[in-house]
């Protein structure tokens, strides 16, 4: 009788110390997906502002004339207009995943998996679902890019 009941003690804390060890991995997998997410979002920033750094030098590069027109006076300061960018497939995917709408892997392509989550993203929201990202629909969307995944 009593080397029954060690054995099955010796069982139990076998079993509950499996339990623990998957555990820690789940969390090591969400955290590990968390900072996947972050370089997502940072390598989409990165692509936006690169976008604005070559129309800023294409700004440069214009002839006088067409400089002035895309110049706003200010005073007597001359200030450049503000670089107005849409954001880029990698951009609405996070922004997808972290609001709740799984694109696929996160790669940078318009796919059936991303353009059917944002209409996914646009019936929940009420909106057109039409699968493309416009204006009204990166309004929405555009304030989860930047929010951690569950």
């Amino acid at each position: 009788m009593g080397k029954r009941l060690v054995v099955f003690l010796v069982a139990m804390l076998f079993l509950v110390s499996l339990g623990g060890c998957a555990t820690a991995r789940k969390q090591k997998d969400l955290d590990i997906q968390g900072l996947k997410n972050q370089v997502s979002v940072l390598e989409a920033q990165i692509q936006t502002k690169d976008e604005e750094i070559n129309s800023l030098k294409d700004a440069l590069n214009k002839p006088a004339e067409e400089k002035e027109s895309s110049v706003n006076q200010v005073g007597k300061k001359k200030v450049v207009g503000e670089v107005k960018s849409r954001p880029s497939v990698k951009m609405i995917q996070v922004a997808l995943k972290n609001a709740g709408f799984d694109p696929g892997h996160i790669d940078g392509r318009m796919g059936r998996q991303t353009r059917d989550a944002i209409k996914a993203f646009q019936k929940a929201n009420n909106l057109n679902a039409d699968g493309k990202a416009g204006k009204e629909t990166w309004g929405l969307l555009g304030k989860y890019l930047y929010q951690k995944s569950k």
